[in-house]
């Protein structure tokens, strides 16, 4: 399965053929619709402007639940769209906290333990016995200069068999990430960052846009 998003993933509509179907599940040749991994949220989307329902990774395919009476069968050509407005803060919200991981990791040295990313905020927890909001002003202040600089932000496979991708900033760092991403840092924007104590010596970094649209 072509996973375009990863290709293009701007691409927001896509023509293509369907390979399998067994009950509302449905496998196609290849696919726009990020499904949920690594924390990222799935995209909203539809197919021959039915919504998709549900969506399932196995293996290196995407398997997308419709409803019922869809009427698809294999070979079927198929029309695919999904959310923009979504994909693109579901985008730059996951750039955003990728920044963000790799700058707290970099100042403390603590250990992520989850992640989340939405629509409308992302959030990154941490074992930490700190108030971790006590580096949010250094942690703006390089955050702001890697967004401001509009660094390209290079997406590849590191293992194509195994569809193992990664992002990489010349000169800063190259991080595990099969998600989707903007093309550069200044097209992430600036954010806010708001600490929430989970208790435990655990510490909750919630991250919102400030121009999120």
């Amino acid at each position: 399965m072509r996973k375009v998003f990863w290709d293009n993933p701007y691409q927001t509509s896509l023509t293509t053929m369907v390979r399998s179907v067994v009950g509302n599940r449905i496998l196609l040749e290849e696919t726009i619709a990020f499904s949920f991994s690594g924390g990222q949220e799935s995209d909203k989307a539809t197919i021959n402007d039915m919504p998709v329902l549900d969506s399932e990774i196995s293996g290196n395919l995407i398997y997308y639940s419709l409803p019922d009476g869809h009427g698809l069968e294999a070979g079927s050509h198929v029309s695919m769209k999904i959310d923009w407005q979504r994909r693109f803060k579901l985008m730059r919200l996951h750039f955003a906290a990728e920044l963000i991981l790799e700058l707290v990791t970099r100042k403390l040295g603590v250990e992520k333990i989850g992640a989340h990313i939405a629509e409308s905020k992302a959030r990154i927890d941490f074992y930490c016995d700190q108030n971790i909001s006590s580096i949010f002003p250094e942690l703006l202040e390089e955050y702001n200069t890697i967004v401001a600089a509009d660094l390209p932000i290079i997406k590849d496979f590191s293992d194509v068999d195994n569809q193992r991708r990664y992002w990489e900033i010349k000169g800063f760092s190259k991080v595990p990430c099969g998600g989707t991403h903007v093309k550069s840092t200044a097209e992430v924007g600036y954010v806010t960052l708001k600490r929430v104590n989970i208790g435990g010596g655990k510490e909750r970094v919630e991250i919102k846009l400030i121009n999120p649209d």
